[in-house]
């Protein structure tokens, strides 16, 4: 029996599901199935206190050990099989079967369950209650269905009514880094850089409204006819981006971008090919030099994930402000604010821009600024803060080069109104930013840091740069496959000097020399 007064491990119920598996080696059933049978008695064994999040959280340990995402059964893990040829009509004919009954057991829950009452109660409770009406409902009506099946359907009615519906299936593998809801007949996901339809399918494009508006509402914004676009976040800090008729044409549009649960180290990024070990620890060097940087990449190309990487660099000491449209950042140091944009209301009023934020942020005693993204005019006040004692700072922006990077930074200053000379805004550029990561995700899916750049001046009134470390391609390049080495262009850095004001000459030199 466990404690309400502790937490659960879920590694460790992990271990003792995987162990309990071993006795339903003799029933003929889809590994998913037995695994879902197991972790309902287990749960039930604790007297149902085991939070829904965390019973999440005890299947995928199980899944990853297993080695699976889960057999083609009626559970969760059909909806993760890709559409083939020769299971399309299997899985469309389960599909068709479990949403119809599925829709019809869920209208009469509707009539039984009082929402007010259920809602006051743990997630654990609220799940028992509904499959217990779900049991009730299937004897009443006499369905004819088997109990594999009748565990499906339950699992798609909760999803539907205390999750997010057919996007828990997806959550829950977390090899999936990306996915793409085209209305209810349509949806992607990429994994390991490679985008492939799944068999997933909403009952129609009110489900996804009715998943879309529970996600929005989370986080205090809304999404209608007069307000079709909207940015926000599921709880784990995936980022979403939702688009709806009458600009999406096709029905709902949904995208989600995920970031891994575990935090990315630099090291990790070497280990994945995204940058060589020195590079690693020169980008260590700068965050602890407080060196001001851009990252700059396309979209998807792994520029948050960097920025959070490097933040683990950042001396715990010291005071952040983060400033987002949709927090995504999950900075690795103890003391950050976090603060997110608002837009207006119904009525017009109430709108927060990120260039308002970044303002008061100056008021916050913040050793360092973080901008999750830079779109438009806070890029004039970023600018001053970093050449106003707040060194150290960095923010993201979409770039296909540095060159690219400095431009867009130009055109956002211009498209503010300021009529400043363009001489003016490049020497604050060239005094302001110290270095441009730039980031691509290549066609082999894999993300790689392909330059890092040192702003060294300005010459006939262009800022120049000077390319520390850059990735060259070699022969062995194929279509399917990029090969190449990452080089280190034998320059040494002007901000050398600032390394010895830190007391890391030495070891700026060292990594240089390697």
């Amino acid at each position: 029996m466990m404690n309400h007064g502790t937490q659960l491990d879920p590694r460790r119920a992990a271990d003792k599901i995987i162990a309990r598996l071993a006795e339903t080696d003799h029933i003929e059933a889809p590994i998913i199935e037995r695994v879902n049978t197991v972790l309902d008695a287990y749960t039930q064994e604790q007297d149902n206190v085991i939070p829904l999040q965390t019973q999440r959280e005890i299947m995928r340990h199980v899944l990853s050990r297993l080695g699976t995402c889960g057999d083609p059964g009626p559970q969760r893990s059909s909806h993760l099989k890709p559409v083939s040829d020769n299971n399309e009509d299997r899985h469309k004919v389960v599909s068709e079967r479990t949403s119809t009954l599925a829709k019809q057991i869920s209208d009469e829950l509707q009539e039984r369950i009082d929402f007010s009452l259920l809602g006051a109660k743990p997630p654990a409770t609220q799940r028992s209650e509904i499959r217990d009406l779900i049991a009730e409902i299937c004897s009443e009506q006499r369905l004819e269905i088997n109990r594999s099946e009748r565990e499906a359907i339950a699992q798609m009615i909760l999803d539907d009514m205390l999750g997010l519906g057919p996007l828990e299936a997806l959550l829950a593998d977390e090899s999936i880094t990306d996915i793409m809801i085209n209305g209810c007949d349509h949806v992607y996901i990429e994994r390991h850089g490679a985008l492939e339809r799944t068999s997933v399918k909403f009952r129609d494009n009110s489900q996804i409204m009715n998943v879309v508006n529970r996600i929005v509402a989370e986080v205090g914004r809304r999404i209608d006819e007069s307000s079709p676009m909207v940015d926000a976040r599921l709880k784990d800090g995936s980022r979403v981006h939702v688009v709806i008729p009458p600009l999406a044409i096709d029905g709902p549009t949904v995208t989600i971008r995920r970031f891994p649960q575990q935090q990315i180290t630099l090291s990790d990024l070497v280990s994945f090919g995204s940058m060589s070990n020195q590079m690693a620890d020169f980008l260590n060097l700068a965050a602890r030099m407080r060196l001001n940087i851009l990252i700059s990449g396309g979209t998807g190309s792994g520029k948050t994930t960097l920025l959070n990487a490097m933040s683990q660099k950042i001396p715990p000491t010291e005071r952040l402000v983060t400033i987002e449209d949709a927090a995504e950042l999950r900075l690795q140091i103890p003391h950050v604010v976090r603060l997110e944009t608002r837009p207006e209301s119904m009525e017009g009023r109430g709108e927060v821009t990120m260039r308002s934020l970044v303002r008061n942020a100056l008021r916050m005693r913040p050793d360092r600024i973080i901008l999750g993204e830079v779109r438009g005019d806070e890029v004039i006040d970023l600018l001053q803060a970093m050449n106003t004692g707040h060194e150290g700072s960095m923010c993201t922006l979409h770039a296909n080069s540095p060159r690219d990077a400095l431009t867009r930074v130009e055109n956002m200053v211009a498209m503010t109104g300021l009529k400043m000379p363009t001489d003016l805004i490049r020497s604050q550029l060239r005094d302001a930013v110290n270095l441009i990561i730039q980031i691509s995700r290549m066609r082999d899916g894999r993300r790689r840091v392909t330059s890092i750049s040192e702003l060294v001046g300005l010459s006939g009134g262009v800022v120049t740069m000077q390319d520390l470390f850059s990735f060259e391609f070699d022969r062995k390049t194929t279509q399917a496959r990029i090969s190449g080495q990452y080089t280190y262009s034998g320059f040494r850095p002007l901000f050398a000097d600032r390394a010895a004001e830190f007391g890391l000459d030495a070891e700026l030199t060292q990594i240089l020399r390697r």
